[in-house]
C-alpha cells in the first residue's frame, strides 16, 4: 500500500449548540487538516495523486469555503446576526466540532474522486479529531 498525506492550515470560527463550556460562545482556531490517501498502486507517472490535485482541488475549497468564515450548525439562532453584518458563514447540519468538520472535509475528498482513508483536524496544536472510512 501506498499513502500519501497533504496538510492544509486554515483559520475558522464556531460555536457549539447544547454546549456547557466555553465552546458555547464564538470563538476561532488556527486549523490543520491532514488528509491521508492510499491505494494499492500508482499511476504511470509513479504518483498516488499528485500533489498538486489535492491543492487545486481541495485546498482551494478549504480556502474559498472554510478559511476565515463562522463554521455554525444550520439551526443556529446567531445566524440572521451576523449575516444581518454580512459575516462569512459556512452553516452544516451538524454541531461544528472537530469530529463534524473531519468528516465533512472527509466526505467532500472522496466525492472529488481521491482515495481518501483518513482525515484529521487539529483544533490546537494539541488536540485534534480523526475520520476514518
Amino acid at each position: 500500500m501506498f499513502r500519501v498525506t497533504q496538510e492544509i492550515d486554515f483559520c475558522y470560527g464556531h460555536r457549539l449548540l447544547n454546549y456547557a463550556g466555553k465552546c458555547r460562545h464564538l470563538h476561532g482556531h488556527n486549523g490543520r487538516l491532514l488528509i491521508t490517501l492510499e491505494a494499492a498502486e500508482l499511476d504511470s507517472r509513479g504518483m498516488l495523486v499528485d500533489f498538486s490535485d489535492i491543492k487545486q482541488s481541495i485546498r482551494t475549497w478549504v480556502d474559498n469555503e472554510l478559511d476565515h468564515r463562522m463554521i455554525l450548525n444550520e439551526l443556529d439562532p446567531i445566524i440572521p446576526a451576523l449575516r444581518q453584518f454580512d459575516e462569512p458563514l459556512f452553516l452544516i447540519p451538524h454541531n461544528p466540532t472537530a469530529e463534524n468538520i473531519a468528516r465533512l472535509i472527509f466526505d467532500l475528498t472522496r466525492d472529488r474522486g481521491f482515495p481518501v482513508i483518513e482525515v484529521s483536524l487539529w483544533e490546537t496544536t494539541k488536540s485534534y479529531a480523526t475520520y476514518k472510512a
